[in-house]
């Protein structure tokens, strides 16, 4: 697959992240929080927030942004942004596993905007030829061990993970969280057996909540998002399964202005900066 990193100006084939610069944008105050400056549908900024560009149409309609679960509050949040600063557009979400999206866009599912939780699932709507454009990496992300705030087994490590008794939640291999897990396990050469495997990350995280489970392996966003409701703890391996986040402007976009305007908005400083804030790593 063929991806785009937004922090170079490179491009590598399927050995690697294909490597492009992504043009910032700046913030514009909205009442009591930051709005996004308006983006055209070339992608080039408006001169006053929630106004288009001359030279760009006017957005209007709603935009469908398929996205991976562990994007649901940061882009909950930003399509609200974009949503003021374009007062015709409508951001409509839909967030599940990632891959489970890129089969419902391959089989023909009216969307937008595909953002994945790995380049691996991407590939699966680039392969389909369902992009219209080269998918971007725009964040990356790293899993956390999450356990209830008390930590009442003490787990400190992945290791203690395997211990007996000791009930886990892993995301199914197939979504990128899980495969990121597996990696995980497999460079800390721990071998545990779980109680349950996910459909995607934030199902995971609520077996926590709910105390159905001890622990779960999941990203650092989700524990940071999770109000206090779980601990988060790190763990060496993690290094070695960070999950990049591309997104693409799908083939069949019913709204393709908006639809490029919308991942102009996420590539900018302003939804950069959003997401950083929120625990997402820098691409």
């Amino acid at each position: 697959m063929i991806v785009r990193d937004r922090a170079r100006g490179t491009f590598a084939g399927p050995a690697g992240l294909v490597l492009a610069a992504a043009a910032a944008l700046g913030a514009a105050g909205c009442g009591s929080s930051t709005s996004p400056a308006a983006v055209g549908a070339g992608g080039s900024s408006s001169s006053a927030p929630g106004s288009a560009s001359s030279s760009a149409p006017a957005l209007s309609g709603t935009v469908t942004v398929f996205a991976a679960a562990s994007l649901n509050k940061t882009f909950t949040a930003l399509g609200r942004q974009f949503e003021a600063a374009h007062p015709g557009v409508t951001v409509k979400f839909s967030f599940g596993g990632s891959d489970t999206l890129a089969a419902q866009i391959t089989q023909g599912a009216p969307a937008d905007v595909f953002a994945a939780a790995s380049t691996t699932t991407m590939n699966t709507v680039v392969k389909a030829g369902d992009n219209a454009d080269t998918p971007t990496v725009f964040v990356k992300n790293q899993l956390e061990i999450a356990v209830a705030p008390n930590d009442p087994l003490k787990i400190a490590t992945l290791a203690d993970l395997a211990r007996p008794g000791v009930k886990v939640a892993l995301c199914a291999p197939s979504v990128p969280c899980g495969a990121a897990a597996q990696k995980a396990l497999a460079a800390a050469h721990v071998k545990l057996t779980p109680v349950t495997q996910e459909q995607d990350v934030t199902s995971a995280l609520t077996k926590v909540e709910l105390g159905s489970v001890d622990a779960a392996l999941v990203y650092h966003t989700d524990v940071a998002g999770a109000g206090g409701k779980v601990q988060g703890i790190d763990f060496t391996a993690a290094a070695a399964a960070i999950n990049t986040y591309p997104i693409a402007v799908l083939k069949d976009a019913p709204n393709p202005n908006a639809a490029k305007a919308f991942e102009d908005f996420i590539l900018s400083d302003t939804g950069e900066s959003y997401l950083l804030r929120a625990g997402f790593i820098k691409p």
